[in-house]
């Protein structure tokens, strides 16, 4: 079942069993504040059971771009487009939260985003590809983030 992201009064529903449950509440909760003020959208996440295309598309992405394959379980996805953008999020139990941003229209902005939850590891599977940059937020304490840019067609 679908769930609105409340950046207001921040709640760690659906990502309860995370060791860092609240900051991960709070890293989504940033992305849902961002997208309200940016684009008046809603930011909406399902259980990644319910919306496996989602999980999957980014980890395919992962896979051919990067070979990169996510440890952790996720949690939650959510798949929208705004302002010529096709976004998809996940959010997994460790922490992490990966983005794929990518542009309808050819030559386009395509990347993917990591963000990791204060509070945990940089996941092995990162830890020797990216550097992360800091960022602070009310909502989620320090993030740390990283990126790269997509050179396929999805």
């Amino acid at each position: 079942m679908p769930y609105i992201v409340d950046f207001e009064n921040v709640s760690n529903v659906g990502v309860e069993s995370s060791p860092v449950a609240d900051a991960l509440a709070g890293l989504r909760a940033n992305e849902a504040r961002y997208y309200r003020n940016k684009y008046e959208h809603v930011f909406t996440v399902s259980p990644a059971t319910e919306v496996p295309e989602v999980v999957d598309r980014v980890s395919r992405i992962l896979r051919d771009e990067r070979d990169i394959v996510i440890g952790s379980r996720p949690l939650e996805a959510s798949a929208f487009e705004v302002d010529g953008l096709r976004m998809a999020y996940v959010f997994y139990e460790s922490g992490l939260s990966i983005n794929v941003m990518y542009s309808i229209e050819d030559g386009g902005k395509r990347a993917v985003g990591f963000k990791l939850a204060e509070g945990m590891a940089i996941p092995e599977e990162l830890e020797t590809r990216f550097k992360f940059a800091r960022q602070k937020s009310k909502l989620a304490g320090v993030i740390r983030g990283s990126y790269f840019v997509i050179k396929g067609k999805y």
